[in-house]
């Protein structure tokens, strides 16, 4: 197969970032973005807006008009071949007469998938897997469920000082990161189905763990607790906005009457056994992305039970130095030439803070 143009990476670019105005707004669908090319010339784009509504390529058609025909669609994910709560892509693009589909990751699931050959025995040349790694790191939530996962992907978030610390010596809570930084992590929770702290940062941020600074959600995520001695205060923020904002607290049933407490201001309690039983209950609770906010206890255990999929560090430009608490004051030692190296999905300045991305699972 010759190599891609230049012409096919940048189309297929544009229909990435087409794809991510679809976020917060289209889960559990994947994000995707098309983009219809004829002669050389941009003649429609389109993105999945919103749950039950058009898919990214229908809505490039209806942007191109006549002049889809003989046109190269580029499409982040594999046109569908389903009927679902729309039509078949598949079937659109042959309709509208398209010459070329260029497309970046295979469609997992199976009622979904089979759109290529579908194109392919209506006489369109088909080519995928154009960009398929950023794709699929686009979208990694919906791949990992969609490859049978009982468990929600989880992203740990962290904001850390250069030498590594949450927290300076005095443990008052306040803020490491600039604006910019802050944005982007409510930016995060608008696309993940929940929220997730431990009862060490419940206790001393007293969060609302709603969404503010970003395109307001399709739906609020649920906000979660891990506080295995139901230790969350009734006048916290997340219990007096419980019955409006749904509210979920992991205990491991040890004190009943703090439970039955929690229960009666509107928080639905479990009693679990481990962090891994609480993911699985989250997953039958239909939550595929969860993003975990800290602190460094629950982040340590996590990352050591091997239940992290992705590790976002925002990291200021300042050092804490002695007494500071460490994000990962709690997790086990590791030799430097044995520690696992995870790979960079993403790294870029935020103000005078440095987010960067890593995929801790997977490849």
């Amino acid at each position: 197969m010759a190599a891609p143009s230049a012409d096919d990476v940048r189309f297929m670019r544009r229909a990435l970032e087409l794809a991510e105005r679809g976020a917060g707004r289209v889960s559990p669908n994947p994000k995707v973005g098309a983009v219809l090319v004829r002669d050389g010339v941009v003649v429609g784009e389109g993105w999945h807006a919103e749950y039950g509504q058009a898919h990214a390529e229908v809505a490039a058609l209806r942007q191109a008009g006549p002049q889809a025909s003989g046109a190269t669609a580029y499409v982040s994910l594999e046109p569908c071949n389903h009927t679902g709560m729309t039509g078949p892509c598949s079937d659109a693009l042959i309709a509208a007469g398209v010459s070329r589909v260029v497309y970046a990751a295979h469609d997992p699931n199976p009622k979904a998938a089979g759109g290529a050959a579908r194109l392919a025995s209506a006489g369109i040349d088909v080519r995928g897997g154009m960009l398929e790694r950023e794709a699929l790191d686009r979208n990694a939530p919906f791949f990992f469920a969609a490859c049978g996962a009982d468990r929600p992907f989880v992203t740990l978030k962290l904001a850390l000082s250069i030498d590594g610390a949450i927290v300076d010596a005095s443990r008052q809570p306040g803020w490491l990161t600039g604006e910019e930084a802050r944005v982007a992590v409510h930016e995060l929770r608008a696309e993940c189905d929940a929220i997730a702290v431990g009862i060490g940062t419940a206790l001393a941020d007293d969060p609302a763990l709603t969404v503010r600074h970003a395109a307001t959600p399709r739906l609020p995520p649920l906000r979660v607790v891990f506080d295995r001695a139901a230790r969350l205060p009734l006048d916290s923020q997340l219990v007096r906005s419980a019955r409006e904002l749904p509210l979920l607290d992991f205990t491991n049933g040890s004190r009943p009457h703090a439970e039955a407490a929690l229960h009666a201001a509107g928080v639905a309690v479990n009693a679990v056994g481990s962090a891994a039983e609480a993911l699985r209950q989250l997953g039958t609770r239909g939550v595929r992305h969860l993003l975990v906010e800290g602190g460094a206890t629950l982040a340590s255990s996590l990352l050591e039970a091997g239940l992290v999929d992705r590790l976002v560090i925002f990291q200021a430009p300042v050092i804490l130095g002695a007494g500071a608490l460490s994000a990962f004051a709690a997790f086990p030692s590791q030799r430097a030439g044995l520690a696992p190296r995870f790979r960079v999905v993403e790294r870029k300045a935020l103000g005078a803070d440095l987010m960067t991305v890593y995929a801790v699972s997977g490849d």
